[in-house]
């Protein structure tokens, strides 16, 4: 009995490890931009977002881990999706990878720069400047390898959570319900929250470590992808409803700006430590699956987007709700039709029986890629 008691727990310990970590990769700078595109559609209209693209997130991080109980040893998803479409699977992989990468820290960079510059100063004059700090910071550490830091999802979970009470503390009776009446309509309105919110979902690469996560628990990984995925639901759903109810019409770009100075130091400190996960978790990439010296790979993560930042800051494109939108469409719609490709495969070439596995089809497949081609051309030409 004692040793199933101790069983027991060691198993709640590595669900909650993992559900963590998917939970912390996924949580970042999109929660801010949510409240903003589902005032523009309107509460029901971003509702019905944000439940699908939960849904389909889901079902599509679900055939991931299928992919990767299939395979034996542990890879990065390039090498998964190198094993099972080729070589020009690894390479589109890459570029969605690098992409959405790209797409949260410009974010990061935005986002903070705007938070620090309304805390400081009480406009947004030196955001721009600010934001150059926020990223010299990160790069800094990121470089010294400050081990209590280089878990930032972990941290950046605790800030959100501090976030979500406060919220509900000091704001759940300031909500006023006809600032939910906010149905703009149109088409391009109504169609808003679909590149923000699946920017907000963004956290597929974690999977390989939740793998490694669950060692010889593996058959955890269905329940902890579940319960990660709705967890991120209800925040983002309360997160929403809390700041529209409070704000209204005037729900700003990045919601923590309405919110006053501690909820703006919050959102800064999120975006900190996820931006310090991307930074660390990606430059492991480059080092294993590429090749790169640690300083090569450093060099590429900092450098990179920052000339990509200040490149849109001189042809003043800086719309954080745009950067995050384009970002999830391009880099989750590209990643979600290669695991789609990668699961059918693998289903067929896969060397391991997996803890569990869901059925698909070539129908689902073009079903799904139209769905989400669809959304890339939207949010590209029109939004």
């Amino acid at each position: 009995m004692f040793i199933n008691l101790i069983g027991k727990r060691e198993n709640m310990r590595k669900i909650i490890l993992a559900v963590s970590a998917l939970m912390g990769t996924i949580i970042g700078a999109g929660i801010y931009g949510i409240p903003f595109v589902v005032n523009k559609s309107g509460i029901v209209i971003g509702a019905v977002h944000l439940i699908v693209i939960a849904l389909l997130t889901m079902i599509t991080m679900l055939y991931l881990g299928e992919v990767s109980l299939r395979t034996k040893g542990d890879f990065h998803m390039t090498e998964y999706a190198g094993k099972y479409l080729g070589n020009k699977g690894r390479m589109i992989m890459l570029f969605a990878i690098v992409f959405g990468v790209c797409s949260a820290i410009i974010a990061y960079l935005i986002g903070a720069g705007e938070s620090l510059s309304f805390l400081l100063s009480g406009t947004g004059n030196y955001a721009f400047l600010l934001g150059l700090v926020f990223w010299a910071v990160v790069c800094a550490l990121s470089f010294y390898g400050v081990k209590a830091l280089e878990r930032g999802e972990f941290m950046g979970i605790i800030f959100v959570g501090i976030l979500m009470i406060s919220l509900v503390a000091f704001f759940s009776n300031k909500i006023e319900l006809s600032n939910f009446n906010n149905e703009t309509g149109g088409l391009l309105n109504s169609l808003a929250p679909f590149g923000v919110i699946m920017f907000a979902f963004l956290g597929y690469n974690v999977i390989p470590e939740v793998k490694k996560i669950l060692k010889n628990n593996k058959r955890r990984m269905k329940k902890s992808i579940i319960i990660a995925v709705l967890i991120c639901t209800v925040i983002y759903a309360l997160f929403s409803f809390i700041v529209i109810g409070f704000k209204g019409i005037e729900t700003p770009e990045i919601a923590t700006i309405a919110l006053g100075g501690p909820f703006m130091l919050l959102g800064v400190l999120t975006m900190f430590m996820a931006y310090l996960s991307v930074f660390v978790s990606f430059t492991g990439l480059l080092q294993t699956d590429f090749g790169q010296t640690k300083t090569k790979a450093w060099l590429w993560v900092s450098l990179f987007p920052l000339f990509i930042f200040c490149l849109l800051k001189l042809g003043n494109f800086t719309d954080f709700t745009k950067i995050i939108g384009i970002g999830g469409v391009i880099s989750g719609g590209m990643t979600a039709i290669l695991i789609l490709l990668m699961n059918y495969n693998a289903k067929y070439l896969g060397e391991v029986k997996p803890e569990y596995s869901i059925p698909i089809s070539k129908l689902f497949i073009v079903v799904l890629a139209i769905i989400y081609i669809l959304g890339i051309a939207v949010e590209l030409i029109f939004i």
